[in-house]
């Protein structure tokens, strides 16, 4: 229920508002079934289905701003099976999107479960602070955030972001402890455009809850402190990078410190309709003490390419290497869209080891030689 007295009284209160123009009520969705084969599994074949109802309204106010609401569920069951052997199976209805926007000229205010992400890289992203979006997944599903977020843009491009979080619990990218969800957390990001780019500063704070978490001193508050610079330029190809210090108030041995370092580009090549290329890598590390790299320091490369075949064909892949453990994890798929149908044929490769990469958990990323197949209709 978090959130949802102040979105109630918000509804209350557009009903006295005075109205300029027409208002708009919409109602869409998205049902998505899929099938996929694992052979190393136990379980080797999985079927399932999601349906994503979504209702929005927008409330047209003088001086051209606005009210807007949004209201969506994540409706979904699947089971894992081995035929006429074994099987488990899961589904459930959860709330996805609760949230109500007030919109100005140049600002906005949104409350309620969204989605916030910003950053500049696209695979490997260590400001994945508050999403769990998995590059691999054409629908581009993630969790929600309950949060109180503004945005205001200035003339000149740049713009300022200032939340606040509250009762979120789960681990949220590369999270390896979750939120004490009793606690608020608060932060920002400031962007501003150079020459040929724009460079952002975002800075978050929380406090961590470590009881649940084996192999940590059990802190019911942990405060942590996060710091990312991030900057893209357009230079003939682009060009990107993303850096975050992570510092928590207690002892939690190497997970005391935590660095990351994202470098990235892409360059479309004129070949055929155009291959589009995006390559990234990523330093972490995990220490005790700060800026010192003598703890766990991991190399992951990523890659993912795409092509149009047609308009309404589509081929692209996404690749993960990790060099300390010479691990490889492979994607690729082929995207058809027919008159009121989109299909997609998927087949992958996931290495055991990873801990780098994105896990969500709206998805299920099985390891191993896999072949997925999945219909989507959007409505």
């Amino acid at each position: 229920m978090k959130f949802l007295h102040m979105i109630y009284m918000v509804l209350m209160l557009v009903i006295t508002l005075p109205v300029v123009g027409q208002n708009s009520l919409e109602f869409r969705g998205q049902l998505s079934a899929y099938g996929a084969y694992n052979p190393d599994s136990d379980l080797d074949v999985l079927l399932g289905g999601r349906y994503i109802p979504e209702l929005t309204y927008s409330h047209n106010l003088r001086n051209n701003n606005s009210l807007d609401f949004m209201a969506s569920a994540n409706i979904y069951g699947s089971v894992l099976t081995r035929p006429f052997d074994a099987n488990t199976a899961d589904g459930d209805v959860q709330p996805y999107r609760i949230w109500a926007r007030y919109t100005g000229k140049q600002y906005e205010i949104r409350a309620g479960l969204q989605k916030i992400n910003f950053g500049s890289a696209s695979v490997l992203r260590p400001l994945q602070w508050f999403d769990e979006i998995d590059p691999r997944d054409p629908l581009q599903l993630t969790n929600g955030v309950y949060a109180l977020l503004g945005r205001y843009y200035f003339m000149n491009n740049a713009n300022i972001w200032l939340w606040m979080l509250y009762g979120n619990e789960k681990t949220r990218g590369f999270e390896v402890v979750p939120s004490n969800e009793n606690i608020p957390e608060f932060g920002g990001r400031f962007q501003y455009p150079v020459p040929a780019g724009e460079l952002a500063l975002s800075y978050h704070h929380r406090t961590a809850d470590t009881r649940d978490v084996i192999g940590l001193p059990a802190y019911e508050k942990v405060p942590e402190n996060r710091i990312g610079l991030d900057g893209k330029w357009d230079v003939e190809v682009g060009l990107w990078f993303e850096a975050v210090y992570v510092v928590k108030a207690k002892d939690m041995g190497q997970l005391t410190h935590q660095h990351y370092l994202t470098l990235g580009t892409d360059y479309t090549f004129g070949v055929g309709n155009g291959i589009n290329v995006v390559a990234e890598h990523m330093l972490a590390s995990f220490d005790e003490k700060a800026f010192t790299f003598d703890g766990a320091v991991s190399n992951t490369s990523a890659a993912t390419i795409m092509y149009p075949l047609t308009l309404n064909d589509n081929i692209s892949s996404v690749f993960y290497y990790s060099w300390e453990e010479e691990a490889f994890s492979a994607f690729v798929s082929y995207e058809h869209q027919f008159r009121r149908l989109v299909g997609y044929v998927m087949a992958y490769y996931n290495t055991e080891t990873t801990q780098l990469l994105q896990q969500n958990e709206l998805l299920y990323n099985l390891t191993g030689p896999g072949l997925r197949l999945m219909v989507v209709f959007n409505h």
